[in-house]
């Protein structure tokens, strides 16, 4: 898809309502750090993700499900929750322990991000990390597209809105377009100040620098890579996997 006026951006969980994205293609960005995990997870053999909203959706999936099958996954204010497996970090999900597992994923805004997208007609997760599928997908797109940045307690991110106009600037070839919509337009004017500067940018994010008293700086680094993945996770009937359409 050439034509970028179709595509729109919302800048936060709460920036948007269910209805708004009905029968419409997706891309849920939650650069630090649920898309940035479920990225590495699938790139890692992990054979599904299950996005849930809170603790108690989650172990009612659990429940159903054999004690070697799964993997509790997610963080609450971006400290691992107790009893879980594994964290939001992209680190931990290394291919011996998430290769051919189901990973139930539960986090303060991505998970969140997701499921109140759910009317859309695809939904699709998108980072730094894939970059390039994702310029591809939208590409070959011929729906309205809209880009979700998940941002941080219905709070636009830098990172997340950085992400979607670098997502722009790359199928826009570099040239913004006369009509765009409102939504585009910021993240674009955002990438053509940060462009250049991705990687500092996102170290000096109001997101970061909660995390760094959190999580190590090799997660904020991992997180600013661009195209290292080349899967493009898609959403269907409630599961993310790698799309092979």
């Amino acid at each position: 898809m050439s034509d970028l006026a179709k595509i729109d951006v919302y800048f936060s969980v709460h920036g948007f309502q269910e209805e708004d994205v009905r029968g419409k293609t997706v891309v849920i960005i939650d650069v630090l750090r649920a898309s940035s995990s479920m990225i590495q997870a699938l790139h890692n053999g992990a054979n599904k993700v299950i996005p849930v909203e809170d603790l108690s959706e989650a172990a009612r999936i659990a429940q159903t499900m054999e004690a070697g099958d799964f993997l509790l996954c997610g963080e609450q204010d971006g400290v691992k929750i107790n009893s879980y497996h594994l964290g939001n970090s992209p680190l931990e999900y290394t291919a011996d322990l998430v290769e051919g597992k189901t990973l139930i994923f539960n986090t303060t805004n991505g998970t969140k991000a997701i499921k109140k997208a759910a009317l859309a007609k695809k939904i699709y997760i998108g980072t730094f990390l894939n970059m390039s599928s994702i310029v591809h997908m939208i590409q070959q797109c011929t729906d309205e597209v809209v880009l979700i940045c998940s941002g941080w307690r219905g709070k636009q991110s830098l990172e997340d809105t950085l992400c979607a106009g670098t997502i722009l600037n790359a199928l826009g070839a570099g040239e913004q377009p006369q009509i765009l919509k409102d939504g585009a337009k910021i993240s674009f004017a955002l990438f053509q100040q940060y462009g250049d500067s991705v990687v500092d940018t996102i170290f000096h994010s109001d997101h970061a620098n909660r995390l760094k008293d959190l999580v190590s700086e090799d997660d904020i680094s991992f997180c600013s890579k661009s195209n290292t993945h080349e899967v493009l996770p898609v959403m269907k009937d409630g599961i993310i996997l790698i799309n092979h359409d």
